[in-house]
């Protein structure tokens, strides 16, 4: 079984790489940006005639959420053109889609855990062209998964935790904000939930579960309650004042709430979910 991944120099893509030697029977072809940049149809076209693939996972993505605001054209370039190149490739070999979506496509301002049913109103520029992301992929390919997660970090590439831990090596104090809710997804989690979707798939192709599907780690706190965290398990004393997001203003409307019900993708796929302060130590 052969499975492309796109954007694979970022943290999903190594976090593939990195669980790859535990899944012999998987063919994994990894391709960076340069290696395969999903902007270009015609280049979409030639990777994927070389390679035949039986899946692909997108996780190529432009993801810098504050600086989308100011290079639209840009994020809309990768999240939406090159969604629906992905998807019109895929559907040109048929290669079942498994595309990285994000809790960002809501507005933040439910009050229970987002579910797949709920309807997306995302608020600045990331956030929307992830949405019209999901929507071209729909239009364009039935045979898709669409896995939206949140806060993801690892030991890999730019996230949270990383730079709190680059922050603590600098400073004596850092200011979190403590009302932003959601929940932090290990990229080593979602990689071997992405697998272990496809291993189902591969099973049951006379039954697909075809769809839109949340995943994150179990769980909902702050990212002040995060860094908390992040610096107990590294056992670092640091002086961590709570802030407000009013005192910590930033291009982009973050959600205030962004917790994902999890019961779909766990229910279909049999999957059991760490809880996020588990994945910390």
């Amino acid at each position: 079984m052969v499975v492309l991944v796109t954007g694979s120099s970022g943290q999903l893509g190594q976090s593939l790489q990195h669980i790859a030697p535990n899944y012999q029977e998987i063919q994994f072809v990894f391709c960076t940006s340069s290696d395969l940049n999903i902007t270009d149809i015609a280049q979409c076209h030639s990777v994927f005639e070389q390679y035949q693939p039986d899946y692909c996972i997108n996780a190529a993505a432009y993801t810098a959420v504050d600086k989308a605001e100011s290079e639209p054209e840009k994020a809309y370039a990768i999240n939406v053109t090159g969604a629906k190149n992905i998807a019109e490739v895929c559907k040109a070999y048929n290669t079942v889609l498994l595309h990285i979506s994000t809790d960002f496509v809501f507005d933040g301002t439910q009050q229970s855990p987002y579910t797949e049913e709920d309807i997306p109103n995302p608020t600045g520029v990331y956030g929307k062209t992830k949405w019209e992301g999901e929507k071209v992929i729909l239009q364009t390919w039935e045979k898709h998964y669409i896995l939206r997660t949140s806060w993801v970090y690892s030991q890999f590439g730019h996230n949270f935790m990383k730079t709190m831990l680059r922050l603590a090596s600098e400073r004596d104090t850092i200011s979190v904000v403590n009302d932003q809710i959601g929940t932090p997804t290990h990229a080593v989690d979602l990689a071997n939930a992405l697998v272990q979707l496809i291993t189902v798939d591969n099973q049951q192709p006379t039954t697909p579960n075809f769809g839109i599907y949340n995943f994150s780690n179990e769980g909902q706190c702050s990212w002040y309650d995060f860094a908390k965290k992040i610096f107990e398990v590294n056992k670092i004393q640091i002086d961590l004042k709570a802030i407000p997001t009013s005192s910590f203003p930033t291009p982009a409307q973050r959600p205030a709430f962004s917790v994902l019900d999890k019961s779909k993708i766990k229910n279909t796929f049999g999957l059991s979910v760490k809880n996020w302060e588990a994945c910390l130590v």
